[in-house]
């Protein structure tokens, strides 16, 4: 007991030394706070560090995104690229070098020809422009150009056909790089009765008809018809 109270004494006497020394604001000073009953001031030495509160933060765990499947695209490629055949409606281009009066604008008429100057009809449907563009070379050789050069393409396509639920079935003429979705766009979109999944193609194929069901980003050709069904439900 005698040791403890001697161990209170000293703590306190070297608090009241510090306190003088330093001026500051001490348990004997005139500022000071009253002490409360049985309240033990120990010295700042003494004092034990002060405990900082950590508050844990939940992990933000992200989550995995799924794997979006990568569909593979057709490559749409213009009528010229892939031995575009002529028919009723096209309109060609034909240019006879050093000949400026065979040079014009001629069009496929209901018989699959085209009409020109001295040789007269070319046949046109179901050939290329490289054929038709043959064919006029050999006939100007025959007594009409010694050596002919010329060049055969085609100016204007001829229209393509949009019919079922669409705002404005009917003829529209071919826009280079078309879809079954630019055909629908021109024609002013899908009715509401639109069965959009269900559009079916016909096209001439070696003077077969050809019809096939198709998916929104099928290529168009010219002379095409599409037929987008109706809904029943």
């Amino acid at each position: 007991m005698r040791s403890s109270r001697f161990v209170l004494l000293a703590l306190a006497a070297v608090a009241l030394t510090g306190c003088m020394q330093s001026g500051g604001a001490g348990i004997f000073s005139r500022n000071a706070p009253p002490l409360a009953q049985n309240q033990l001031v120990l010295p700042p030495m003494l004092r034990p560090a002060p405990t900082q509160r950590v508050v844990a933060q939940p992990a933000v765990i992200a989550q995995p995104m799924d794997a979006q499947p990568i569909l593979p695209q057709p490559v749409v490629m213009g009528p010229e690229e892939t031995g575009y055949m002529l028919d009723s409606g096209d309109r060609l281009r034909v240019v006879v070098f050093g000949q400026e009066g065979l040079s014009a604008s001629y069009a496929v008429d209901t018989g699959g020809s085209i009409t020109m100057p001295l040789i007269g009809s070319v046949p046109a449907r179901g050939r290329t422009p490289s054929e038709v563009q043959q064919s006029v070379a050999a006939k100007l050789r025959q007594g009409y150009v010694r050596e002919p050069h010329v060049a055969v393409e085609v100016e204007t396509y001829r229209p393509f056909f949009i019919l079922g639920e669409v705002t404005l079935p009917g003829q529209y003429p071919y826009v280079a790089n078309m879809t079954v979705e630019t055909a629908v766009a021109i024609a002013g979109g899908y009715t509401p009765r639109a069965q959009k999944y269900r559009v079916e193609i016909s096209r001439q194929v070696g003077g077969l008809t050809e019809k096939r069901v198709v998916s929104p980003n099928y290529p168009v050709r010219p002379g095409d018809t599409v037929q987008v069904a109706e809904r029943w439900f």
